[in-house]
């Protein structure tokens, strides 16, 4: 067991802390406050190689494990969720392709990201279709050597600004989540973006409805096999939940940095509130969820790494990290006192950017599901406990295996 990162892991990760502190940090509260979309940060950091991390070498990408993605999100976290998920998005869209796509495909769209600062969305959830994807309702119907569109994804980050699309749909609409397919979608005048959403956090980010009317694709444009998109998706998630986490860990430990420095210049009472017992502990908890967030996700992405299923560590990494970061920048507003309040001060952008971190790729709540089926239903449980797990848990194993939420 070896928690030390190689020589080119610290590298990476002090290019993406100077990164963050020098193109995102400083200008983050502006573009939060306007909603302003950060193409300029974009291009920049497409240019030193902070975006696409994971495309593998064929395809011109640097093919890095996902060990030092997670040293990149933690750093853009650090710097401004908001930005920093602009910046990663296009990992969640071109994992299926990597994943189900012919070389024909990668080459063409994973080549596209890496030979200009282009983007991609991801397109999984729908507005009666979240954390229960067999829900969803837009459709692919093959037609002669196409495949043709229809439906909206509401949610989707980059939406406005992708070149293109993974998109999953029923293409059996009787058989639930057993009926779903994925697909890369080039955008064309009959994808429609319907509308930008006006955000409680990360207002840097670009969040939209996506329309497909009628879309037409080529049939090789399918990824894996057809009515298998639900088992992409699924692997999918457990390449990405890591970097979410990752980038929750980054949240939570700028607000503990900001808590601590405060608390040490803020007197009260004669000294300074670091003295008081009351706030001592609470910076004190602070630090210990960000160190515990931290090895949580590196775990995640070292199994990854490894080639060793990843499900259960991912969800841990996930949910633990979403929640300790709501709950270190929440108390790291009462460290400030009335001033955390005032948008002058900076913790409050990141309680507000904090929250999506416990929506998105999935909540919270679906975490804990996957969680209690991964350690209830798993080789530990004798099997008598285990078959009454299951005749008690019907329900939530279908809310588990439906597990995306809002993306």
């Amino acid at each position: 067991m070896d928690f030390n990162l190689t020589d080119e892991q610290k590298d990476l990760r002090e290019l993406a802390h100077n990164f963050a502190e020098k193109e995102i940090r400083k200008v983050a509260w502006e573009y939060d406050k306007d909603g302003t979309w950060p193409q300029e940060i974009i291009e920049k950091a497409w240019d030193v190689g902070l975006m696409n991390t994971h495309v593998p070498e064929e395809y011109g990408g640097p093919g890095l494990d996902f060990l030092s993605g997670c040293l990149i999100e933690e750093e853009f976290g650090w710097g401004c969720s908001g930005i920093g998920t602009s910046l990663a998005a296009n990992g969640l869209a071109m994992t299926p392709v990597a994943l189900g796509g012919s070389d024909e495909i990668k080459a063409k769209y994973l080549g596209m990201l890496t030979e200009e600062p282009k983007l991609a969305s991801f397109c999984l959830t729908e507005p009666d279709a979240g954390s229960d994807v067999s829900g969803m309702k837009t459709t692919a119907v093959k037609k002669g050597d196409k495949w043709v569109l229809n439906g909206s994804k509401c949610f989707i980050t980059n939406g406005q600004y992708a070149d293109w699309y993974t998109v999953y749909a029923k293409t059996d609409k009787d058989a639930g989540h057993r009926g779903i397919s994925a697909f890369v979608v080039p955008r064309d005048d009959t994808v429609i973006i319907d509308k930008k959403e006006d955000k409680l956090g990360q207002r840097a980010s670009n969040t939209a409805t996506v329309v497909f009317n009628e879309t037409e694709i080529p049939a090789d444009h399918l990824l894996g096999e057809e009515n298998h998109g639900f088992k992409l998706a699924m692997m999918t998630l457990d390449r990405t939940r890591p970097g979410v986490a990752a980038m929750a860990v980054g949240i939570g430990r700028a607000a503990f940095e900001f808590a601590a420095e405060y608390s040490k210049e803020r007197v009260q009472f004669g000294v300074p509130i670091a003295m008081h017992q009351a706030v001592a502990f609470m910076i004190a908890d602070m630090a210990t969820k960000v160190e515990a967030g931290r090895l949580l996700t590196w775990q995640s992405a070292a199994l990854l790494d490894q080639g060793i299923r990843n499900t259960l560590a991912c969800s841990h990494a996930k949910r633990f990290a979403a929640d300790s970061a709501m709950e270190i920048t929440v108390d790291a507003v009462q460290v400030y006192g009335g001033y955390g309040f005032i948008k002058e001060y900076p913790v409050e952008k990141l309680m507000r950017d904090a929250k999506i971190m416990q929506l998105y790729e999935g909540t919270s709540q679906i975490q804990r599901l996957v969680i209690a089926k991964e350690v209830l239903m798993g080789r530990s449980v004798d099997e008598p406990m285990a078959e009454a797990v299951r005749t008690q848990t019907e329900v939530a194993e279908k809310q588990t295996e439906t597990a995306a939420a809002t993306v």
